[in-house]
Parts: C-alpha cells; structure tokens; sequence
C-alpha cells in the first residue's frame, strides 16, 4: 500500500475526505442511506490509514491482523446484507479486499508491502480487474443526462445520489492504487 510519498499523501487525502462526506451522508432521513454511509467511511477512514507512507510510519503486524479483523467482520456484515440489496455485493467484495489487503500486509517479510509479492497474484489480479471495472462504470454514471421536466427536487447533502457515486467512485479509483501497490 505505500507507494510514492506525494502519491500516497494524495491518496490519504482523497480516503479521508471521501469517509468525512460518508460521514455527512449519515446525517440522511433514509435509514438505508444511513447503514450504507457507515460502512463507506469505514472503508474510506481505512482505506486512509492503510495508504499512510511508510516513511512516516510502520504499523507493527499488530495493526495489520486487527484491520484483517475489523474488515473481515465488515465482510461478514456486508455478506448478511447483500440478500437484500445487490449493491452490498459491491461492499462485500471491497471489504473483503481490505481484508485480504491487511493480511498480505501482515505477512509481508517487512511489515508492509510496495514492491510486490504480499498476495496471492491471482486473487490481486481478479480485485484489479473488478475495482477498473467498477470505476469505469461508474465514472460512466457520472455523466450527466439531459432532463426533460426540469431537475430533480433539492435534497440534503446526506441524499444526493450523484455525490453518493463520486464517493464510490473515488473509493474505486484508491482500491486500484492500493492493490497495484500491494
């Protein structure tokens, strides 16, 4: 997960903000809005801390099995709550990346990855392609349409659907770092 110095400040920002806006979106009238923004700034704040150069600091393996716990339990959850919803299958596969993430970290010869080698290529692989996938998707969703009666009535910050996805989006674009790097 540590790569360059500037490109990993620029990816601990990007993480950190993007689980301050998922924070925001709690704030929603919609219960399902609220769970879903929970689980997105864990993985935002997690991704976040992951990303921290290791210039600055070397979480002890320690640290390492404890994400692998909290990201797998995130999986366990997400797992439960994709009978319901097909978008926490999205969730699922993100947490579990984390998850597989943090235990190559910890079994990585020193403590943290960058120069390849901390997991199984196969499995890094198929999260690759996925997470690419996934941005491109939805960086196409993005795209704005043409409405014919107007907009879209003004919601709250927590309710808007098209920063929801810019959230998404921007989590995706990290996950591809963070595993190129892995």
């Amino acid at each position: 997960m540590h790569g360059p110095g500037s490109a990993a400040w620029l990816l601990v920002a990007l993480c950190a903000a993007t689980g301050a806006y998922c924070l925001l979106r709690m704030r929603s009238g919609v219960e399902e809005q609220r769970r879903t923004a929970g689980s997105e700034a864990l993985m935002g704040f997690g991704m976040a801390l992951m990303a921290i150069p290791a210039a600055v600091i070397t979480p002890p393996r320690a640290a390492w099995a404890l994400y692998a716990v909290v990201f797998g339990a995130a999986a366990l959850r997400a797992l439960r709550s994709s009978r319901s919803s097909a978008h926490h299958l999205h969730h699922l596969v993100g947490t579990f990346a984390m998850a597989y993430m943090a235990v190559g970290m910890a079994a990585a010869p020193s403590g943290h990855a960058g120069h390849g080698g901390a997991g199984a290529p196969l499995v890094t692989g198929l999260l690759l392609l996925y997470f690419a996938g996934y941005v491109l998707w939805s960086g196409v969703r993005l795209v704005p349409v043409a409405t014919a009666g107007g907009g879209p009535p003004a919601t709250g910050w927590g309710d808007r659907p098209e920063l929801a996805r810019a959230c998404r989006l921007s989590m995706g674009i990290g996950m591809v770092a963070m595993l190129l790097t892995l």
